[in-house]
């Protein structure tokens, strides 16, 4: 096929797309011209649902009018704000309402859960991790690891992909598990790789784990609203996860986390306690005893922040309506999409990180090219929003609730001029 017509196959494929009309439910960032942006960059920052302003503005309204009673009076009462988005949650991440609590920050999360699930011991204190982890998950691992008093250059091991390869094979990750998994506390693994957006087979890795005595446990920050997941049914101890991303629930937007059912009352597991964690039946007679929820909400500390969490909750009523299913098999078409065009349009110019089979990626196509940021600073010029990763990277990610089939082809085009006009 001519690329030339490839545009009207992208416009037959929007005439033709089932979940096009969400995009009207979300604000397109706009020139200084008026014209639309291509936002390629929901991997790093959502758009924003239109819905999210009457949120907000409901619990603006609400504080206004009742003040303190506005925790315990109205349609959205402040107290038990966060259980609003329990059961769309639990849906979204494939768990029990009591596996999942909307709460803090993700690394605030990770934190918290490791003080319950990593216990080393002098034979068991390794902590499993991707090579290239994204930094705050290294950091906080490592920090834990010191703090029981061993070495993090002895007790975090990385799983690193073959030479001359970018990214790991699920055999050799399974392989490390089974050598290493006498001496391993815990797996921590992502849902999707930040940099190479390689997604993981985290059933087999849960699997491997356990078998071999190890706590396992996900950070989903970049697969949580990208992927189908199974939490409950992977038998994950543990997840946590951010909300800003492909959830849409705005910068800094509160988090979230799960614990599986069957810790749900292991209330012998040492934790950080707070008073929101604490039985609701007693937790305004404020008893000097901590008596833990049972499951996820078990562990939290402190009352949610009721502005952060309204956007999120207007994010879920979409996810809710359109179903993840249906997302993702957008999602698969559109990254397809963008796949085939760069191979038709740019022979041997770029190559294409993230894995080909779409069982193996998300959303993002992660790029390296010949002079990968002078290319990224054009594209961001002509409208173009995508995502710039030291060393080399550009990061493209094509959201099914908001970007559509002619933005595809408009990104290739735009690209294939940038390169062809090099300063």
């Amino acid at each position: 096929m001519r690329f030339e017509a490839h545009r009207s196959l992208a416009e037959a494929l929007d005439r033709a797309d089932i979940l096009g009309s969400y995009r009207s439910d979300f604000h397109i960032p706009k020139r200084e011209d008026g014209s639309e942006e291509i936002y390629f960059c929901g991997n790093s920052l959502g758009l924003q649902p239109k819905s999210a302003r009457r949120y907000v503005e409901e619990v603006l309204a609400a504080w206004a009018r009742m003040g303190v009673r506005g925790h315990f009076e109205g349609d959205h009462p402040w107290l038990p704000y966060h259980e609003f988005a329990t059961e769309k949650l639990s849906r979204l991440v494939g768990a029990l309402p009591v596996e999942v609590a909307a709460m803090n920050s993700l690394t605030v999360n990770l934190h918290l859960l490791m003080v319950s699930f990593y216990r080393p011991t002098p034979e068991r204190h390794k902590i499993l991790i991707e090579e290239h982890a994204f930094p705050s998950d290294r950091y906080a691992m490592a920090s834990q690891i010191a703090f029981h008093g061993f070495d993090p250059d002895e007790s975090l091991i990385e799983a690193r992909s073959r030479p001359g390869e970018v990214t790991l094979r699920t055999e050799d990750i399974l392989e490390l598990i089974e050598r290493e998994g006498d001496g391993i506390a815990l797996i921590l693994w992502p849902g999707v790789q930040f940099y190479t957006g390689q997604a993981f087979a985290m059933d087999e890795i849960a699997g491997a784990g356990h078998e071999k005595g190890c706590v396992v446990g996900f950070d989903l920050a970049h697969a949580v609203g990208n992927l189908v997941l199974k939490l409950h049914d992977w038998n994950a101890d543990f997840a946590v996860w951010c909300s800003y991303k492909y959830l849409n629930a705005g910068p800094g937007a509160v988090a979230g986390c799960f614990v599986h059912e069957r810790h749900a009352e292991r209330f012998d597991l040492p934790r950080f306690a707070g008073w929101w964690g604490h039985d609701k039946s007693t937790r305004f007679v404020m008893p000097p005893r901590f008596s833990p929820l049972p499951g996820a909400e078990g562990w939290q500390l402190s009352n949610p922040p009721v502005l952060s969490l309204a956007p999120l909750l207007a994010s879920l009523d979409l996810f809710d309506q359109a179903g993840m299913t249906a997302l993702r098999t957008k999602s698969e078409s559109l990254t397809g999409y963008l796949e085939r065009l760069l191979k038709e349009r740019f022979d041997d110019e770029i190559a294409i990180l993230t894995p080909p089979a779409p069982a193996e990626r998300g959303c993002q196509l992660s790029l390296r090219l010949k002079d990968g940021k002078r290319v990224f600073e054009k594209l961001s010029a002509s409208g173009i929003v995508c995502d710039w990763r030291e060393p080399d990277v550009i990061r493209v990610a094509p959201v099914p609730f908001y970007n559509r089939y002619i933005e595809i082809f408009d990104f290739v085009e735009r690209l294939k001029g940038v390169i062809e006009h090099a300063d």
